[in-house]
């Protein structure tokens, strides 16, 4: 599972650049790669608050992707998910500390079709949150010339490789889902 989710950010997030400094944290190991074997909401959120204490009080330099295959596996259900861990971030004091971006299999923006490219900039072999310090954010984003064009970039680059590559670049990453077996 973990190894899906590993070849997913090697080939897709760092492979297509599609966040400009996820190589140096790659690179610098600072990436922890968490499975939850939760199997509520609830479980969940419990998963949640322990990874967000422990980056603050182990790794705070680092950042984690908790990865839950087994809860919220419709994306409409993961989105409402969503609303309950910001507030979780809030109740525990953590709103403006860490940030949560979301991943999913099935991820597709407001005003887009479920097939449209632009969709695989969020969509991942499974569930997953990536808990991010938003103070390491904003010294990666001074560092890139112009970090407001990163999304329009990333659009335009998937809608060039079309739909079709982009999930025959996630089905290779789900590949080593079946292999891990």
């Amino acid at each position: 599972m973990i190894n899906s989710v590993r070849k997913w950010v090697d080939q897709v997030v760092v492979g297509l650049q599609l966040c400009p400094f996820a190589k140096s944290e790659i690179d610098r190991d600072g990436v922890h790669y968490i499975f939850t074997p939760a199997n509520s909401e609830a479980e969940l959120l419990e998963a949640l608050a322990m990874e967000i204490n422990r980056l603050d009080t182990d790794f705070p330099d680092d950042t984690s992707l908790l990865v839950h295959p087994n809860v919220c596996e419709d994306f409409a259900q993961y989105n409402q998910f969503l609303s309950s861990a910001e507030m979780l971030l809030r109740d525990m004091g953590m709103e403006g500390v860490y940030q949560i971006a979301s991943f999913h299999p099935d991820y597709q923006f407001a005003d887009t079709q479920p097939e449209d490219a632009e969709n695989y900039t969020n969509r991942s072999p499974y569930p997953m949150m990536h808990l991010i310090r938003e103070e390491i954010l904003e010294q990666a984003l001074k560092s890139l010339e112009n970090p407001e064009d990163v999304p329009e970039r990333n659009i335009a680059l998937l809608k060039g490789l079309g739909s079709e590559k982009m999930k025959q670049m996630l089905d290779a990453c789900m590949q080593s889902k079946v292999e891990e077996g």
